[in-house]
């Protein structure tokens, strides 16, 4: 078993009345079947709606399976006992590091889960210069979170979950609201993780250019997933990805055009330098 895994997971938002009863159901996630393995790097993608943060909250015990199961590390994710364990196995991090940053000081925020967890002091501050140091943000220790920019509140968001160390860490859509260097900073810090320190990465995005990087790409579509694969697989499929309302990076859509013109190039190229070694064969 991988260390996040789900058979036959479903997940249903309730309507209630003005009396308290429920007046209707929406199915966010339906019947998803998913074993990622640990030191994966999975990416989600999915159009707005198609359930991949309901998934998502799921792998943090934030949500609990209406049916079927889901567990992390081996623990099902519905025994109440074992929500905080869980939740020390898989870290999440949100859209808005704003909600997630509490500490009037770089570091207090980064030490402020292990904190909770009782770990002893100096392995505190062990843990929050690691963290820091990973997420390269170790010469902002001393600020204020509020004086950083986007992209550097959002790695201390990621610095005090790594602190807590977990073996996984979920993002959801974690640069969405950053200009393209915050997202790069992000995402090449999150990468630097999953290289470095092993840790299994579940990145949500809908930024297809964040992906390809990733060991494995994962669909979503109505809460179900609808296509999954490397993705040079995934992207290789640009007229499935418009279906589902999904774009590919441009220098896929770039050489898919160009492929459609007749110039002979492989299919799934990813990036510049694949093309233009494409293109000079």
């Amino acid at each position: 078993m991988g260390i996040i895994k789900a058979l036959k997971l479903g997940f249903d938002y309730l309507k209630y009345d003005e009396d308290g009863n429920v007046s209707d159901t929406q199915r966010a996630v339906d019947d998803v079947n998913l074993d990622i393995e640990a030191g994966e790097f999975v990416a989600i993608l999915g159009h707005n709606g198609s359930g991949k943060s309901t998934l998502a909250k799921h792998m943090n015990a934030l949500l609990l399976p209406t049916e079927g199961t889901l567990w992390v590390d081996g623990m099902d994710t519905s025994k109440e006992p074992e929500l905080w364990k869980i939740r020390q196995k898989a870290g999440m991090v949100f859209q808005n590091p704003d909600n997630q940053i509490i500490g009037t000081v770089v570091e207090e925020d980064v030490g402020f889960g292990p904190e909770n967890m009782g770990i002893p002091t100096e392995n505190i501050w062990k843990r929050v210069d690691d963290s820091l140091e990973k997420v390269g943000m170790t010469a902002y220790r001393y600020h204020s979170p509020n004086k950083l920019s986007g992209g550097q509140k959002q790695r201390v968001a990621i610095a005090g979950v790594v602190a807590m160390q977990p073996q996984c860490i979920v993002l959801d859509e974690p640069t969405a609201m950053l200009d393209p260097n915050g997202r790069r900073e992000v995402l090449d810090a999150v990468r630097e993780l999953n290289r470095k320190e092993n840790v299994t990465v579940i990145l949500i995005t809908h930024y297809m250019e964040e992906v390809i990087h990733a060991d494995r790409v994962i669909v979503m579509d109505g809460g179900k997933i609808v296509m999954q694969g490397t993705p040079k697989e995934i992207f290789s499929q640009v007229e499935t990805l418009k279906h589902y309302r999904l774009d590919v990076p441009q220098v896929t859509l770039l050489s898919y055009e160009l492929k459609k013109s007749g110039v002979d190039i492989p299919d799934g190229i990813l990036t510049t330098e694949e093309l233009v070694s494409a293109l000079c064969r």
